[in-house]
């Protein structure tokens, strides 16, 4: 492919830092990728698999020259990361980052990034439960969608080289206001995350017998929320706090729709829960059909 950006600096080289770094060095979408990293274990994880070119915890060493800084770190680290690169940029660079609470970034990377310097942020729809820069999938964003949420007044050319990146790396791109993103994600995804980590952490409270055979006998559902709740505490922890408003309406809208479920049980309702479930399977369907699934 067609060499996009000439360095990229990748601030935290977890799953997703490395998914992105690979893709880049695979297909040769830059000349030269650098992980800015904290973890001396990561740093040199990253380097011995090859998924990047350099590494170092010096924030200067890491964005010098550099025309691309994405910020792939949990969202409470933000304002340090970005207050330790940001003096560092060259006129005329991009800085974007991957977390999923798209006010949170404008509000705490978008005042530390300097006149000169381009701020597209942006949220690919993808992931896994696993962390670490060996958790890194080449092919993680594969039809996936990447959602950019550029502050009123971005320079027009520099989204479109963002948006480029991630339609080289096999995602969809969307344009989207940070508040109505983290509104269609508090449902798609920080709800499902909370139903999962409660559900997980239910079973954990059972008396040990019973846990024991909740475990033995897992089947598809309860073994899919496990998988969902094993995703790092640290990234979750950051999307709740920094999320809550949204979480918090659609978790009251998620309990009145479960008082209402529970009542049709109580009372025997088959044709409600009937009318429920077809609902929820047409959006099975639906899901399923866009790819998504």
């Amino acid at each position: 492919m067609t060499e996009i950006f000439g360095t990229i600096a990748i601030v935290g080289i977890g799953h997703i830092g490395s998914s992105i770094s690979r893709r880049v060095k695979r297909d040769g979408l830059a000349a030269r990728v650098v992980a800015l990293e904290t973890k001396p274990e990561h740093r040199q994880q990253a380097l011995a698999l090859g998924v990047v070119d350099a590494a170092t915890g010096d924030a200067a060493e890491a964005v010098r020259g550099a025309d691309l800084v994405i910020v792939c770190t949990p969202i409470s680290a933000y304002p340090a990361v970005g207050a330790a690169f940001a003096p560092h940029l060259k006129g005329g660079a991009i800085v974007s980052d991957v977390g999923s609470v798209k006010q949170a970034a404008v509000r705490d990377l978008g005042p530390l990034i300097p006149a000169q310097v381009h701020f597209v942020p942006g949220h690919p729809v993808a992931g896994t439960e696993h962390s670490g820069p060996g958790a890194g999938l080449v092919d993680l964003f594969d039809g996936r969608w990447a959602i950019l949420t550029p502050p009123p007044g971005t320079d027009a050319a520099a989204v479109e080289k963002v948006a480029s990146l991630w339609r080289a790396m096999g995602s969809a791109v969307e344009i989207m206001d940070p508040g109505h993103h983290d509104q269609v994600l508090a449902i798609v995804s920080h709800l499902p995350h909370l139903i999962a980590y409660t559900i997980v952490g239910t079973a954990t409270d059972l008396e040990a017998t019973l846990q024991q055979e909740v475990i033995k006998f897992s089947a598809s559902g309860f073994r899919d929320f496990t998988r969902i709740a094993a995703s790092d505490p640290t990234m979750w922890r950051d999307v709740f706090l920094n999320n809550r408003e949204a979480v918090l309406e659609v978790l009251q809208r998620f309990t009145e729709d479960l008082t209402a479920l529970q009542r049709a049980i109580r009372w025997g309702e088959g044709d409600k829960l009937f009318e429920l479930f077809s609902r929820t399977r047409a959006i099975r369907r639906s899901i399923i059909d866009a790819k998504q699934a």
